[in-house]
């Protein structure tokens, strides 16, 4: 017997997760093989992250990749996961400059990816450009903690809310975010007590990734997770596959059957009638 088709994963669908008690996963992926995968698998929600820069495109931070290339990664998920709750991830000075462009450009994710929402980082000084997206009626979900767009003014990858202070305005931020009406914020590299002390100052879902057990869904990145990204592997990971040995191991394979005629054999080859071969020889 085979399994029902999933309902389309709204907001509301979100929300009636956490009311029953219920973890969301989410998962970043950027193109359409994956997207079939976490379909199948169930994953709620699908960020097509500006990470796709650093895992996807070798570059050395998420500030580099462009609104266009996000888009068309967005497209190519929208195709592999039609019901996962779908969020296009705005990339550096694709916001900052004007709450305007920020809102244009929330759009074009909308319109042109059909994404379900976007996420954009930031907290209290971006408070005003969340509102115009909001009100222009695209979903936003806010992220706030280690926000990577702006780690060389946090000093580097590195956890923040370690301190009363820091962790204060973590506070105000997430507060700040719910009133400008996001329906959720993603908590980055937060000590899990201070994820709690947030969770109790708001009433939108709180996501996290690397911020404890407590908030109402967990987000990771798909290369993380099974072992694909080579470089590092952040403390909150936990990978679950380590498909690097499996992909080198193939391609190995590969080569050396090439070198040594091995591959390919009969089994891969097409046939051509012999009539037709003659007549092919007899045309020169």
């Amino acid at each position: 017997m085979t399994e029902a088709p999933r309902q389309k994963v709204s907001i509301p669908h979100l929300y009636e997760m956490r009311e029953k008690g219920e973890i969301i996963s989410w998962l970043t992926c950027y193109d359409f093989p994956m997207a079939q995968f976490e379909e199948h698998a169930g994953i709620e929600m699908i960020l097509v992250g500006d990470s796709a820069s650093m895992v996807v495109y070798g570059e050395s931070s998420t500030l580099p990749i462009k609104m266009d290339t996000l888009i068309e990664h967005c497209k190519a998920v929208r195709r592999g996961a039609p019901t996962a709750f779908i969020i296009g991830d705005m990339p550096f000075l694709s916001y900052q400059v004007s709450p305007q462009e920020a809102v244009y450009n929330a759009g074009r994710f909308m319109k042109e990816a059909g994404c379900d929402a976007i996420k954009l980082e930031g907290g209290v000084r971006i408070a005003e450009t969340v509102k115009a997206i909001v009100n222009a009626g695209i979903p936003v979900v806010g992220h706030i903690g280690l926000t990577p767009q702006s780690s060389s003014m946090l000093g580097g990858f590195k956890v923040q809310g370690k301190d009363a202070e820091s962790a204060r305005l973590l506070v105000e931020d997430a507060k700040a975010l719910e009133k400008a009406g996001v329906f959720g914020v993603l908590l980055e590299c937060v000590p899990t007590k201070v994820s709690m002390h947030i969770k109790k100052n708001v009433s939108c879902l709180l996501f996290g990734i690397g911020a404890g057990a407590g908030c109402d869904g967990q987000l990771l990145i798909i290369h993380d997770i099974i072992g694909l990204y080579q470089c590092f592997t952040p403390k909150f990971v936990k990978q679950y596959a380590n498909i690097a040995p499996i992909i080198l191991d193939a391609l190995k394979s590969y080569k050396k059957e090439v070198r040594e005629k091995a591959f390919p054999t009969k089994e891969h080859e097409f046939t051509i009638k012999a009539e037709e071969l003659k007549k092919l020889e007899e045309l020169g």
